[in-house]
């Protein structure tokens, strides 16, 4: 498949959908983010902490990813130092402001988006706030930072409320070609949106070709003990219907050999070194661009 045909929904959170999102930005209005909400850490976290709103840390990050403005970008992601405001970011306060004036998330990702110059749209997996909980053996744990700090994965994962998504989300799976999940925190960025049964459902319907992107570096916390395959088992045993059609990792990937998923249709998995010159844990844009047209153009035309 050629790129001008592509029709990309990218899911996640943080660093890891901003890079994804970068990489494919000159799609235009044929890339869609769709970003997790569910962050009780930092600037996002004092915010939640006393308000009902959902975590905008991940998409004021993704947003300015995509900015055409560097003035805008370094506006949004200015953190203040000492006072009242310590290490809270003007973007989420800002966002956080508008929805106060009851503008809806999805609407202000709007106005943020035509105010930036962005062709790509952004949308939050939900407008409603909400909470990860892990299920281990003995315990619930409640929160993405609590359970960030575990040094086991979750027998499961699961939201505190019955959130639904964004139509305009929905819809941008079911016209989408591709959708990419990760890289990023596995249970935190990349599980997060999967958890909203609407996205899950429009997933599992949707005839776009699924493609998973593993982390370069080990995972610190939760996931740090774990292969690719005991990931997407864990993935798979909670998400039974979403066929997964490709996957992308590293080179030096702490898989052992060829990964195999209980689904009914094969998957294909290619290796590349995909490492930034500067930082190996990152993607550099160039290889991840590449090597995910290749897996593309390979599961999309299979020999």
């Amino acid at each position: 498949m050629q790129l001008k045909y592509l029709n990309i929904v990218a899911i996640g959170g943080g660093h890891g959908l901003g890079k994804v999102l970068n990489t494919f930005a000159d799609l235009g209005a044929n890339l869609t983010g769709i970003v997790a909400t569910t962050d009780n850490g930092g600037s996002t976290g004092k915010l939640r902490e006393n308000n009902q709103t959902i975590a905008w840390g991940d998409l004021r990050n993704c947003i300015t990813h995509l900015a055409q403005s560097q003035l805008g970008s370094k506006l949004l992601n200015y953190r203040f130092d000492g006072g009242e405001l310590d290490k809270h970011c003007l973007g989420n306060l800002i966002f956080f402001a508008l929805e106060q004036l009851d503008v809806k998330p999805v609407e202000i990702m709007e106005i943020v988006r035509r105010l930036l110059k962005i062709e790509s749209k952004l949308y939050p997996m939900t407008e409603q706030p909400t909470d990860l909980i892990g299920h281990f053996a003995n315990q619930q744990i409640h929160g993405e930072v609590a359970i960030d700090n575990q040094n086991d994965m979750p027998d499961s994962l699961s939201l505190v409320d019955n959130v639904t998504a964004p139509s305009r989300a929905l819809r941008a799976i079911f016209n989408a070609n591709v959708i990419l999940l990760g890289p990023g925190s596995f249970l935190t960025s990349v599980m997060p949106a999967l958890l909203v049964d609407d996205i899950y459902r429009a997933i599992s319907e949707s005839n776009a070709k699924v493609i998973f992107i593993d982390n370069l570096g080990v995972e610190h916390g939760t996931c740090q003990n774990t292969s690719l395959q005991s990931r997407l088992d864990w993935l798979q045993q909670l998400r039974p219907d979403m066929v997964i059609d490709g996957i992308l990792s590293g080179t030096d990937a702490n898989d052992e050999g060829k990964v195999e998923l209980k689904q009914a249709k094969p998957v294909t998995h290619i290796k590349a070194e995909l490492s930034d010159a500067e930082v190996y844990y990152r993607h550099d844009e160039k290889k991840l661009r590449q090597a995910l047209t290749e897996l593309i153009s390979s599961i999309c035309h299979p020999h």
